[in-house]
């Protein structure tokens, strides 16, 4: 691979989709993260970069079509924290995400109080990126949105409600039993892709109806997550994949 800063040829970096630049030294590590951005719905690499040179040159280039960057504390010219502040300063319209090996306490409190989205250390797992980027676009399209926001509202986009004390497992509303949550989970957990109530149903052997308000319910507690997808007959349909923690909202008391 050449050291030359790496931007997107030949493609519309106005399309639709968040813009995401992956500052990397490791080619092999850049590319998992490649890949694995460019198969996340609502989502497309505008860059890479394997110095601090190479991400400000890109920047110039590129900065208004980048929205998320991927950020390694480890960089051959700069230290990737020294590049945080610099991004905070130069680019306040991106969020970054620290993808690391960095473990010390020190270094992730410098990185939060940089105002990080997130932070991931190495070796970061497909689930917990899944998740990351799910709330990254969760929250974006919450805030374009809306023009102003209650607590409530602000409390359920960024996920800052906690469960209440005496332990971990959450109350559920009226008409969800956690007996069929957790079938609706299960089903979810053996798919390899996301699914549409329809095939829910038949998997936990119930109504469409019936699985279509439970995942709805595990949406809206962000547990799961739900994409625009094409039936059999062409018609757009829901289709929905776990992003998050389950385990929560299925525990018995």
């Amino acid at each position: 691979m050449s050291n030359d800063p790496q931007s997107v040829q030949g493609q519309d970096l106005d399309h639709q989709g968040h813009g995401v630049l992956i500052i990397e030294d490791d080619f092999r590590i850049a590319e998992i993260h490649r890949a694995f951005i460019e198969q996340s719905e609502g989502f497309r690499v505008v860059g890479m970069a394997r110095s601090g040179a190479e991400a400000r040159t890109l920047l110039t280039d590129v900065g208004e079509a980048v929205d998320l960057v991927l950020l390694d504390a480890y960089l051959p010219d700069v230290e990737g924290l020294e590049l945080l502040w610099l991004l905070r300063r130069d680019h306040r319209h991106v969020d970054v995400v620290m993808v690391t090996a960095a473990r010390e306490v020190e270094t992730i409190g410098e990185a939060l109080r940089g105002g990080v989205f997130d932070y991931l250390i190495k070796p970061a797992e497909a689930s917990r990126m899944a998740q990351m980027l799910a709330r990254f676009r969760r929250e974006r399209a919450a805030l374009a949105a809306r023009g102003e926001m209650s607590q409530e509202e602000l409390d359920r986009v960024l996920a800052r409600v906690q469960p209440e004390a005496g332990g971990s497992r959450r109350q559920l509303p009226k008409g969800i039993d956690r007996l069929t949550l957790r079938a609706v989970v299960a089903a979810l957990e053996e798919a390899s892709a996301p699914l549409a109530a329809m095939q829910v149903a038949r998997a936990m052997g119930a109504s469409r109806s019936t699985a279509r308000r439970y995942l709805e319910f595990l949406v809206s507690v962000q547990v799961m997550e739900a994409e625009l997808g094409y039936g059999d007959v062409g018609r757009p349909e829901r289709r929905y994949r776990l992003v998050g923690d389950a385990a929560p909202w299925c525990e018995e008391g």
